[in-house]
């Protein structure tokens, strides 16, 4: 009987430290600079991958948003989560650079990574530019991106002039070449 009510424990303990290593990859993608400076996936080739902008999401105010109306413009795609610090300091950085791009720039922000109800109430507070709710990942699985905070910037044509994670400075000065 001894060892019939250790295998239990055995298991819940097996099963506890499985769930601390996947919350900590998960919280490990937050809360720092990627040191590769890219995400992994896919493969993109800077100028000629054009991005499929034939998609529809719900903005975190429930209103119909159609990828379509990005065409004609460069375009900056900001993919956050609402529990992430790294999101939460540059949300200010890309508010501004909205502002400062309006009528010259498409910014559009991304929520995902978690609930529908927290990616809307942080969202909601990001008035200057779109914000999706993405909870279920069509979006982010279309531009194949899987760590959160990473743009993913396109020219006027809607071809991918990068894709990954970018400082401030770094995001403002791409920006600035596509507007010229």
């Amino acid at each position: 009987m001894k060892t019939t009510r250790q295998r239990p424990k055995v298991i819940r303990r097996t099963a506890t430290a499985s769930g601390l290593i996947v919350a900590a990859v998960v919280v490990s993608g937050c809360g720092g600079t990627p040191s590769t400076g890219t995400t992994p996936a896919p493969a993109v080739t800077a100028g000629q991958t054009l991005a499929d902008l034939t998609f529809t999401a719900r903005t975190v105010t429930g209103a119909a948003f159609e990828g379509k109306q990005l065409v004609g413009k460069p375009t900056v795609l900001w993919f956050w989560s609402p529990w992430c610090p790294t999101c939460r300091a540059q949300a200010g950085w890309v508010s501004a650079l909205a502002e400062k791009y309006v009528g010259k720039v498409n910014v559009v922000g991304v929520g995902g990574l978690d609930e529908s109800a927290a990616i809307r109430d942080y969202g909601a507070g990001l008035s200057s530019f779109p914000q999706l709710d993405d909870a279920r990942g069509d979006v982010w699985t279309r531009f194949g991106v899987i760590v959160q905070s990473s743009y993913v910037v396109l020219d006027a044509a809607g071809r991918v002039q990068f894709q990954g994670y970018l400082d401030n400075d770094e995001l403002d000065r791409r920006v600035d070449q596509l507007v010229g």
